[in-house]
């Protein structure tokens, strides 16, 4: 069976609360823009009912519970585990990620003949959660930060954001600035030249986005990818090596072991 990709990376999206981290990451992994989302923390909807104190302490110790294992070895087991949880109490997929701080996303790239992976965590801006979701640092290989080009305190708290990802991440991480929302403006408080300004004090590249017409979301994430590929280039050559030379020795392998079949068949007295 064919592979379905050669090399998986982790991107995280920082920003603040409301500046459409979820809208630009369902636009680029599903193609689908919902003008009614709400935030990533936000209220149940009244379809499925008010989350009970009770369903929500029962999530807050499943978190806990991982606090030192899911959550710093192996995040995605942490992820599925709340998907488990949403399951059983028919709780909308943001109520979710109220208690868990964070949920993901995955699509599969092709750059340079090289069959990416992207495992993308959408991240919930509100302090109350920033203790969780610095925990994700360590482990991504690449950071988008976004924020809305119609409120300037989320541009503002951008040096916050940068300064805990200085600090948490690894050193190789790969980062981009997004400045989202670029179809509202008549509602501007960014000028893209602070947008540019900030990303050159950083070294980051700048990019203005919308999720709601579409435009440069495609552009920023494959560009973040394309320059974590080039960060890990030796180690992804020496495992596309590693593997080739796997397949080419199984495949030898497995000729020889034809060979000595067919041998025996003809050395048969029977």
């Amino acid at each position: 069976m064919a592979k379905q990709y050669d090399v998986l990376f982790r991107l995280l999206m920082l920003g603040d609360s409301g500046v459409g981290k979820t809208c630009m990451l369902r636009r680029f992994t599903e193609s689908e823009f919902d003008p009614s989302h709400i935030s990533t923390i936000g209220k149940p909807s009244s379809s499925s009912g008010k989350v009970s104190k009770t369903q929500r302490m029962e999530g807050h110790r499943l978190i806990r519970n991982n606090s030192c294992g899911c959550f710093r070895r192996n995040v995605e087991a942490a992820a599925f585990a709340l998907r488990k949880f949403q399951k059983k109490y028919s709780i909308p997929m943001y109520d979710q990620v109220y208690i868990a701080g964070v949920d993901f996303k995955m699509k599969t790239l092709e750059i340079d003949g090289v069959k990416v992976r992207v495992q993308i965590w959408d991240t919930a801006g509100q302090e109350r959660y920033q203790t969780i979701t610095k925990q994700y640092y360590r482990r991504a290989q690449g950071i988008i930060f976004v924020y809305d080009i119609t409120n300037r305190s989320s541009f503002q708290h951008l040096a916050k954001w940068i300064s805990d990802v200085d600090e948490y991440a690894p050193d190789m991480v790969q980062k981009i600035l997004v400045g989202n929302k670029s179809d509202e403006e008549f509602r501007r408080q960014v000028s893209k030249d602070q947008g540019n300004k900030l990303a050159e004090t950083y070294g980051m590249e700048f990019f203005e986005t919308s999720a709601s017409i579409s435009t440069n979301i495609n552009e920023s994430f494959v560009r973040v990818t394309e320059q974590v590929l080039q960060a890990h280039k030796r180690h992804v050559d020496n495992l596309l090596g590693s593997l080739d030379d796997y397949l080419e020795r199984a495949a030898l392998e497995a000729e020889k072991n034809d060979e000595d079949a067919a041998d025996t068949q003809r050395t048969c007295a029977c």
